[in-house]
């Protein structure tokens, strides 16, 4: 007998059915409920099954697509695809289809199996076996942590952290289970929480080689690189010839600037594999890094050929701001994003490559339209709090004082090394880094994460609705505790220079903590650099940031910070005043070697004629105006954004009285 619960779940309805081995009845009743919730995912991923089962192999494969275009990455529509493939005797459609269900989701171990099976049938020895091995791991596993592991890759985050945290009561220090709260942890940006779970595990299972490996991806989230490379060579030790391993080490090596031993790596790979695409995509990356533009063109079109829709490969050629893109590549990139089953990554990215193709056109109004579709989905998959942004902001201003600064001021760390560049991102402040970075005194280095991490520290471990203790604590730390978290910051930012006497920070959310610069690095110089606020405002919103900026996805949120950033900026001027140099972007372009005096006799620095000539700095630049400034100066772009002003208003309206802040 059906329970009343199934008869009021139609999802629950059919997939007992199915069970019962009454295709036609499963299908049927999962179409009538489809006429209410037409984009239910369960619904329309039992129907595929049931017309899969039933041969009515046409009907499965458009229902199939319209799952991928209702729920794009879902791991189970691949693998269904990949069963509907086999069933018809389509291999490598089918093969591919599971790998891409796997990497979607890695608990599927249906799709293992038949992944390893089909490798095996077509003499991919190698590949085979990793997908036996990782289908007998599942199988090992208790059933709950294989439901933890696909509910982590289904987003269920909630249901994933409450099953594991369950299953760690009964089974305590079971390392998956530890290994899958971090994973979580990741997901919800808990980082510290992360990394401490994983060392754990390891030290109770230090040949946990996934552990590892999870483990050099938090270390180097958290921007501790020298740990993530130490971290990898020791995953690459157990076995040098592994070639996710030697990548793996080989994305390291970047992270610490080691460009010439990645590349060799990734060299040497490719000829093994030509055409992998997120090889070729890494490499780029490298590529572009260093400085060789055309071999980076090269590479990332390479990756672009190797997988169809590959969102990244298109935006990374963008992001490079001087490419252009042929007719051929934007007809490839528009009848890529519209097709259905896409990976929402896919799609944003190949979004605000084709607002960049376009933009480059002069069509902005299409352009706007894609930058505002991009912008939106990746919006969706982030949990920026405007309101929780205000208020850390508000705190920062209420908790430094004038009165609070002054009365431990000059008892941090007395070194003058660190040069720190603040600000919005996209306000010109890699310019006033390469700038600096032409005097021979000067390293530059990149965006430190290093002020970021001892405020996260200072926060303490909380609950969501409890106050942090950051920046309050600030008030209670002795003389001796502000000089050894100065003498920490140079320590570990020491591996970012090449030797000379100072160096430039150039993490723009440091703005956010220069009471705690000011405290802890008295000597050190703080410049903001600032930009037109719609030019600043809209430029950020034109650009897919790697990680971190999530206030820059939509349009008012963007104003409402850069109002945030300022009214905090007046206050850091009121109570440290002289310790802030503004530089206006405009001002800078248009008034060049005067502003570049000013700049340098703020830092200390004698005049040096090379940092007139800054473009021809040849160093690592790993941000998104990495080419641009390798150009001579140029007042193009100052007014790029009055193109887009049509559609603005909303930016407009959340500047408020801010708007005229421009020179």
């Amino acid at each position: 007998m059906t329970s009343q619960a199934s008869e009021e779940d139609p999802a629950r309805r059919a997939r007992e059915l199915l069970q019962l081995g009454q295709a036609g009845a499963a299908a049927l009743t999962a179409e009538r409920a489809l006429v209410d919730v037409p984009n239910d995912r369960d619904l329309l991923y039992i129907l595929a099954v049931a017309q899969r089962y039933g041969r009515q192999y046409e009907a499965a494969e458009q229902t199939l697509e319209r799952l991928r275009a209702a729920v794009p990455g879902y791991g189970r529509a691949y693998q269904e695809l990949g069963h509907l493939r086999r069933r018809q005797g389509r291999d490598p459609e089918a093969m591919q289809a599971y790998q891409q269900a796997v990497v979607a989701n890695p608990g599927l171990p249906a799709s293992w199996k038949a992944l390893g099976d089909l490798q095996t049938r077509h003499g991919l020895v190698r590949e085979a076996a990793n997908s036996r091995a990782q289908h007998e791991r599942l199988l090992a596993l208790p059933p709950e942590l294989v439901s933890v592991t696909s509910f982590l890759h289904e987003g269920k985050l909630y249901k994933a952290e409450k099953l594991c945290r369950d299953f760690l009561q009964r089974t305590p220090h079971h390392p998956e289970a530890m290994r899958l709260l971090a994973a979580l942890g990741v997901r919800l940006q808990v980082l510290d929480d992360a990394e401490f779970l994983l060392e754990s595990v390891l030290e109770f299972t230090p040949d946990f080689l996934l552990a590892r490996i999870d483990y050099v991806d938090v270390l180097q989230r958290r921007q501790k690189y020298a740990s993530a490379l130490e971290e990898a060579r020791r995953v690459l030790e157990t076995d040098p010839t592994n070639p996710a391993f030697r990548s793996l080490f080989a994305n390291q090596c970047m992270t610490v600037g080691d460009y010439a031993q990645a590349l060799q790596i990734y060299d040497d790979l490719l000829t093994e594999a030509p055409e992998n695409p997120q090889l070729n995509l890494v490499r780029g990356h490298a590529l572009k890094t260093i400085g060789r533009q055309p071999d980076a063109i090269d590479a990332y079109r390479r990756a672009a050929a190797g997988r169809p829709g590959f969102g990244d490969a298109y935006w990374s050629l963008a992001n490079l701001k001087t490419y252009r893109f042929e007719d051929r590549e934007v007809a490839t990139m528009r009848e890529q994003e519209a097709a259905p089953g896409l990976a929402t990554e896919d799609r944003f990215h190949l979004c605000f490559a084709l607002g960049k193709a376009l933009e480059d056109r002069d069509c902005y109004q299409e352009s706007f339209d894609y930058y505002a579709r991009g912008n939106a989905l990746k919006r969706e998959t982030l949990r920026y709090s405007a309101e929780r942004t205000d208020h850390e902001l508000q705190r920062q201003a209420e908790v430094c004082t004038a009165d609070m600064l002054a009365a431990t001021a000059g008892q941090g760390h007395p070194g003058h090394d660190p040069i720190f560049i603040v600000g919005l991102p996209r306000a010109g402040s890699t310019l006033i880094e390469q700038i600096l970075a032409s005097h021979s005194q000067v390293d530059g280095t990149l965006e430190l994460p290093n002020i970021l991490a001892i405020a996260h520290r200072l926060r303490g471990r909380r609950r969501v609705d409890e106050e942090p203790l950051y920046p309050d604590v600030l008030r209670e730390l002795s003389g001796t505790r502000l000089y050894e978290l100065g003498e920490e910051y140079l320590r570990d930012t020491a591996v970012h220079r090449q030797g000379a006497p100072r160096f430039t920070d150039k993490m723009p959310n440091n703005f956010r903590h220069i009471g705690l610069i000011s405290l802890i690095l008295p000597n050190a110089r703080i410049i903001d650099a600032r930009r037109h606020p719609m030019a600043c405002c809209f430029s950020g919103f034109k650009q897919l940031f790697a990680e971190g900026q999530e206030f820059t996805y939509d349009l008012q949120d963007l104003g409402r910070y850069y109002r945030g950033y300022v009214e905090l900026m007046d206050h850091w001027d009121r109570v440290l005043p002289g310790r802030i140099l503004r530089v206006q972007h405009e001002t800078l372009v248009d008034n060049f070697e005067h502003e570049v005096r000013r700049l340098l006799a703020f830092c200390g620095l004698p005049f040096e004629p090379a940092c007139l000539e800054f473009h021809r700095t040849r160093r690592v630049v790993r941000t998104a105006s990495s080419e641009q400034v390798r150009r001579p100066l140029s007042r193009e772009g100052l007014e790029h954004w009055r193109h887009y002003s049509p559609w603005l208003a909303p930016l407009e309206a959340a500047l408020g009285p801010r708007c005229p802040d421009a020179p």
